[in-house]
């Protein structure tokens, strides 16, 4: 089970609901794959981040300036490796129309890609800020054929505007907008701030699936199989999801990529008028800011990645060994407060107590209502608390606590938080359909061998939740191929802001150190502490690096530690 990286505002908030309801005492694998691109791209052979100081984008000087909006694969490093052997095909990039999904639209009048360039985005009041929505190519690659829909939001500057700065929350696949909901604007008051629901989220075009029962029948599928029976059971429910989602989605999953959302993000930095992206990212959104800055460095203004996935070909260091790490600084602090958390008096004995619960559970789940808390919705309901790091211990202890004692409600709404499924309505949110269909058009996979390999490496590396997190098999059986797997460098940028979380449970602080590295112009801050952002969740160290980059242009020492 690689677990989705949800907005970190969204967790916070609903670990906020969940705690009322376990202190009170009443309640009235994630199986897509991972983003990390781990073995994707090879990293730099060596590298060093400009040094502190000032920097304005009148020092950069561009070599080159390509078409707004433009891709050539061919002026990008790319590597070679896995072949995604067992993908299905049928249907895939056929060309047959679109299916299902809302948002498609005639293109804007013109032709080719000018009829994009000359597009407005029209603005309209929504609450405090203001709303609106753009036509984008389906495919880039034919901007006379269908159109999707991009909708966005905007929180306009507050003191004298200097320019946009552009904010995602992560994912894949989850709403910009939503973020900006909860985004601390007045930490940027020159910027307008703009946060889009990327193709296939939110509001923006989504990807659709199958239907509410059947993405129910897909979650509850047991992702850490004891026999060939519950092997063929997993194989089963991943290809027949795959399946849904290209009858509901057509053509749309073969341009769901981060080149694809790179490309919408270039245009749309074209028509607010800035000659340079300003750019805070999270999570996965560090992919989206690392790949903009691959393929267009000269137009990189000030750009801040936080959380960073990984970027290198060096995969030592897995999402399940964060979590694992994660959970051992919780049993850490669950002994040292027994009165708070009484899962046991030393960390060996919280984490023994924790696994010994989850493998009863793979035999004896929990009756929640309707439902049943299975030992991998139990594993992933562990991860979200572990997200918010230690604000969140309490009430994971607590959570934990009550389903051992038979009350699973607790860990299967966070699970549903994080899975994108509403616990009150069961509606599930696009983010549900939008994870893989990004994810596995992003990284390809060495088919259910690997994924069967991989999981037995886990298991080894991180055997705390290794064992009940799972194989990953929601890309093995993808009706899409993966996109151009480019290497990463970004050479000609201006300096790239990464920030790193030593306790991050979700992206591993050295996917952090790798990206800085391995970008040309990477300058690395490093946060001590517990959860999943910097930005969200750091301290007055870390909030000055950003702000002092993005309003005045002051590049933090490469290296800082918070």
């Amino acid at each position: 089970m690689n677990v989705r990286k949800a907005p970190v505002s969204l967790r916070t908030v609903a670990a906020g609901v969940l705690a009322s309801m376990l202190l009170a005492g009443c309640w009235t694998g994630s199986r897509p794959g991972s983003p990390e691109n781990s073995g994707s791209v090879s990293a730099r052979s060596s590298a060093s981040g400009p040094s502190a100081g000032s920097w304005s984008s009148a020092d950069a000087t561009p070599a080159s300036d390509p078409p707004v909006a433009s891709f050539d694969p061919a002026a990008h490093g790319v590597f070679s490796g896995d072949t995604s052997p067992d993908r299905q095909t049928s249907g895939s990039g056929t060309g047959a129309g679109v299916a299902g999904p809302a948002g498609v639209t005639s293109p804007p009048a013109g032709s080719g890609v000018d009829r994009y360039l000359n597009s407005t985005v029209s603005w309209k009041p929504c609450g405090k800020y203001r709303c609106g929505s753009l036509a984008v190519p389906l495919d880039w690659n034919d901007p006379d054929g269908p159109a999707i829909t991009l909708r966005m939001k905007k929180a306009p500057a507050t003191g004298t505007r200097r320019g946009t700065l552009f904010i995602n929350p992560g994912g894949p696949g989850s709403s910009g907008q939503d973020m900006l909901n909860r985004f601390d604007v007045s930490a940027f008051p020159d910027h307008d701030v703009i946060a889009w629901d990327p193709r296939g989220s939110g509001e923006s075009t989504p990807v659709r699936c199958g239907s509410g029962a059947q993405t129910d029948a897909y979650f509850n599928l047991d992702s850490s199989p004891d026999d060939q029976n519950e092997w063929n059971a997993l194989t089963a429910g991943n290809k027949a999801f795959a399946q849904q989602c290209r009858a509901a989605s057509g053509r749309l999953l073969d341009h769901i990529s981060t080149i694809d959302t790179a490309r919408d993000l270039d245009l749309l930095r074209h028509l607010v008028g800035s000659p340079k992206l300003d750019y805070l990212g999270i999570s996965y959104g560090t992919f989206i800011g690392a790949t903009y800055a691959e393929m267009y460095p000269t137009r990189v203004g000030r750009m801040v990645l936080d959380s960073a996935v990984n970027i290198t070909d060096d995969d030592s260091v897995t999402q399940v060994m964060g979590f694992d790490k994660a959970f051992r600084a919780f049993a850490q602090w669950c002994a040292e407060h027994n009165d708070q958390c009484p899962l046991g008096d030393t960390a060996d004995k919280v984490i023994d107590s924790t696994t010994r619960f989850l493998d009863r559970m793979d035999s004896r789940p929990l009756t929640v209502g309707t439902r049943k808390l299975t030992q991998s919705l139990a594993s992933t309901g562990i991860a979200f608390y572990l997200y918010s790091g230690t604000e969140s211990y309490q009430y994971l202890g607590a959570a934990i606590t009550w389903a051992q004692r038979g009350e699973g409600r607790y860990l299967l709404a966070a699970a549903d938080y994080l899975n994108g499924r509403d616990p009150d309505s069961g509606r599930w949110e696009s983010s549900a359909y939008a994870f893989p269909a990004i994810a596995c058009r992003d990284e390809a996979d060495r088919g259910l061998a690997g994924a069967r390999t991989q999981w037995t490496a886990d298991v080894k590396k991180a055997p705390i939740l290794g064992p009940t997190f799972g194989a990953s098999l929601s890309c093995v059986y993808w009706s899409a191929r993966p996109a151009e797997q480019m290497r990463i460098t970004a050479s000609g940028a201006a300096p790239i802001v990464v920030l790193g979380v030593t306790g991050d449970p979700a992206t591993p602080y050295e996917q952090a150190r790798w990206m800085a590295s391995q970008l040309s112009s990477g300058v690395l801050v490093t946060w001590r502490g517990a959860g999943h952002s910097a930005w969200s969740l750091g301290n007055s160290c870390v909030h000055s690096a950003v702000t002092g980059y993005i309003n005045s242009g002051q590049v933090p020492s490469d290296g800082l530690t918070c």
